[in-house]
């Protein structure tokens, strides 16, 4: 297991470019989901600086918060609300230019203005989300999307 990050500058083709295959590496030989769920939330923090990056875990027809880094976070979100509980509900990954025009959107920070949140698959099913928040408007585009979608399916459940 790699246990350096390079931060990568340049275009964010570029910054994901180096770090999906640093996560990656990070990842190898670990069976702990938590332990990944971890450092792929650190590598993200770290490389992009986002205002709040974690996952939310399915437990008990629940999304429970999991491994993030950034402010205190909504501890546990119903299918349907808010945009995480969206993501689980459409499985698909739902970007949002500006949190206050979200029907629902659940404020677990009033810094957050704009937000990505990525379904986590295991066999077929949703497993839990990757949610994201950035504290300026329009942060995420098609490139984070995909870029994440990547980085979301190198994690093995």
């Amino acid at each position: 297991m790699a246990e350096d990050l390079t931060i990568s500058k340049g275009t964010k083709e570029e910054q994901y470019s180096s770090l999906l295959p640093q996560i990656v590496a990070l990842m190898e030989g670990e069976t702990d989901l938590v332990a990944n769920l971890a450092n792929v939330v650190a590598a993200l923090k770290e490389q992009f600086s986002w205002l709040w990056v974690g996952f939310y875990l399915v437990k008990n027809n629940e999304l429970v918060v999991g491994p993030f880094q950034g402010p205190v976070a909504c501890t546990r979100i119903r299918k349907g609300k808010g945009v995480c509980g969206t993501c689980w509900e459409q499985a698909k990954t739902i970007l949002v230019p500006d949190v206050e025009a979200f029907p629902g959107h659940i404020a677990c920070s009033s810094l957050s203005r704009s937000e990505i949140v990525v379904p986590l698959f295991d066999k077929g099913e949703v497993a839990g989300v990757l949610d994201v928040d950035s504290v300026d408007l329009n942060a995420f585009d098609a490139v984070d999307q995909q870029w994440l979608e990547k980085i979301v399916a190198a994690i093995a459940l």
